[in-house]
């Protein structure tokens, strides 16, 4: 049975492709009866914060999906340190007594091409230890193989790769101030949970080789590996926090009013597709379709505009959701932002529900609710000014009034009664019924879109519906 991990770094809020990356492999690892590891790499304690660590968090219980196991890479520091100490006994690392400023004394941040030092790497055990334990520091690093030797592995998304040693540096295992690389802390995790699949994003696809050397060195056989297409701006660039801002984190769709379980849908389609093509899922659905092979090789187009940082198809999967969900989920969702917004929830609840069914049909978030919806919960709702003008229409507010007067006797106040009250005045009175519909809808919620005219009066109940058309 496979056990998957998910290992974000506390560094900033969750991005929506690390949201995506956890549920491939929430779903692999829930489709193949296995085991979902939350683990925290926190080894970047210079950017590590409590702020983006809460942030991290929040987002992942706000998706709704959950996690079996749990860890924090800073507490299993020892067990990192140990491995390191191995590969140094099997002569497979050494150490690196370049004087380096130790904030820089990683691989990427030397200045020109570097390998390696072959003063350091041919350095005698027996020197090295002299220095070490004179209390010099030192750079622990991996002995990459330079005999010609070849790396291969098998991605399950990018296919065949490999790679000659010759081209890789010897990377860093322990920094000089004691602490274990990226490198060594996520392998060496990764062989103690017993990991055997590795699904993360396409960037980590270089750092795989390193981490078959240090498996390899270790004597394990290591983790299968799917690499994820990057996600990226309608501009073509890489999708990031630092460029992109708010438009990349998981909150912000939160915030927006999505549903757990539709913006789940909408990531899964982020490079990835069933094999029939469908785009509307439930979870359980989801489950059982997706599979590595369904990811494509392409970058994934996250859409939005300087206006709008809500992509269309997630909007659109949002409120096929909002249709679908049975209606006591909606109530459930529904009410504690009408509470926060402060609106009155109705004591009835099944004519609750009603308002509800009938509302989801029009709207995409559970924010239009609170703020497209408010003429139905409350009577204290603003007037658009689209809804202004027909109100203002010649004769409009003096036919309200009659209206107002010729409904408060009719006993059956059903759609269909209704609207032959209306109807039968406009003849009457020789104007169009549309003039008269699209006055009363503008007084009942201070719109000009929404349900049929008739289902509002029904909807809003007879009293409320007599109290607004006279009120104009």
């Amino acid at each position: 049975m496979p056990r998957v991990r998910f290992a974000p770094s506390p560094t900033g809020y969750l991005h929506i492709g690390s949201a995506r990356t956890y549920v491939f492999n929430w779903l692999y690892a829930r489709k193949h009866k296995g085991t979902v590891i939350l683990r925290i790499d926190d080894t970047d304690v210079d950017r590590n914060t409590e702020e983006s660590l809460a942030s991290i968090y929040d987002g992942l219980r706000w998706l709704e999906l959950g996690w079996d196991e749990e860890y924090r890479q800073s507490e299993r520091t020892e067990l990192h340190r140990r491995m390191a100490q191995v590969l140094l006994e099997k002569g497979l690392a050494y150490r690196d007594f370049t004087p380096a400023d130790p904030t820089k004394d990683s691989d990427a941040e030397r200045s020109g091409p570097w390998l390696f030092n072959p003063e350091m790497r041919n350095l005698s055990p027996e020197e090295s230890a002299r220095r070490a334990a004179a209390g010099e520091p030192f750079v622990l690093r991996f002995r990459v193989p330079r005999n010609g030797h070849v790396l291969r592995f098998h991605d399950r998304v990018y296919g065949f790769q490999e790679r000659a040693t010759g081209e890789i540096e010897d990377f860093a295992l322990v920094r000089s101030n004691g602490q274990p690389t990226y490198h060594m802390a996520s392998c060496a995790d990764d062989i103690d949970l017993r990991i055997t699949h590795i699904i993360r994003g396409q960037d980590h696809l270089a750092n795989t080789f390193k981490h078959l050397l240090i498996f390899e060195g270790l004597g394990v056989q290591p983790p299968e590996f799917a690499h994820l297409p990057l996600l990226i701006a309608p501009d073509g660039s890489k999708l990031s926090k630092r460029r992109h801002g708010a438009v990349v984190s998981v909150t912000t769709y939160r915030d927006a009013g999505f549903l757990p379980h539709a913006f789940v849908n909408f990531l899964c389609l982020l490079g990835w597709s069933p094999k029939d093509n469908r785009e509307y899922m439930t979870l359980t659905e989801l489950i059982e379709a997706f599979n590595l092979e369904g990811i494509k090789r392409a970058n994934a187009v996250v859409n939005f505009t300087d206006k709008d940082p809500l992509d269309p198809k997630a909007v659109w999967l949002n409120s096929q959701h909002l249709r679908a969900m049975p209606i006591e989920e909606l109530a459930r969702r529904v009410r504690p932002l009408m509470e926060r917004a402060g609106l009155p929830v109705p004591g009835d609840e099944a004519h609750f529900y009603r308002l509800l069914d009938v509302l989801r049909t029009r709207y995409q978030t559970l924010n239009d609710f609170v703020t497209r919806g408010i003429a139905y919960f409350s009577d204290d709702y603003p007037i658009e000014p689209a809804a202004l003008e027909k109100l203002n229409a010649p004769g409009a507010r003096e036919l309200l009034h009659e209206l107002a007067d010729r409904l408060e006797t009719d006993a059956e106040f059903s759609e269909q009664s209704v609207e032959n009250i209306l109807r039968g005045l406009a003849a009457e009175r020789g104007v169009k019924a549309g003039l008269i519909i699209n006055a009363a809808r503008a007084a009942l919620t201070g719109q000009t879109v929404g349900p049929s005219a008739f289902t509002v009066f029904v909807m809003l109940g007879k009293d409320r519906v007599l109290r607004r058309l006279r009120r104009v």
